[in-house]
């Protein structure tokens, strides 16, 4: 912008000096002029990409239990409820959107199902359990 002003104040002084002389070079005034449309076509770009950088940075300002929500939040600091066009949390079975620490859903009642690194994990321990207590002798048990 201050060079956008710059130039045009600069063309100002040219063209009143070439008027005080009489000695009109058009292309110089020509080239000048291109030089700030160049500019204020640029400026025009960065403003249309700070506009689509604040719109996307626009999501809901507040949870339906009225906490505020930061942007970039995927889940309410205060109930716990997912937040944005999709929830980040939902029932397998039903689709309804769940809070973050929710055991069972509340649309359908069935229980949260844990990931299914956590469910493995806990099958590969189980059985290791089993293979020890099924190894040791019978005066060990």
């Amino acid at each position: 912008m201050k060079a956008r002003e710059e130039r045009i104040r600069n063309l100002g002084g040219l063209t009143l000096e070439m008027y005080r002389r009489s000695s009109f070079r058009d292309q110089l005034l020509i080239e000048q002029c291109r030089e700030i449309v160049a500019l204020e076509e640029r400026l025009a770009e960065l403003d249309s990409m700070l506009e689509a950088v604040a719109s996307a940075r626009r999501a809901p300002t507040t949870c339906e239990c009225g906490a505020p929500v930061p942007w970039g939040s995927h889940f309410c600091a205060n109930c716990g409820r997912p937040v944005g066009a999709q929830p980040v949390v939902a029932c397998t079975g039903c689709g309804h959107p769940l809070p973050a620490d929710a055991s069972f859903c509340a649309n359908c009642g069935r229980p949260v199902e844990a990931d299914e690194a956590e469910a493995e994990a806990e099958a590969d321990a189980a059985a290791v359990d089993e293979t020890v207590l099924h190894s040791a002798e019978p005066q060990e048990r």
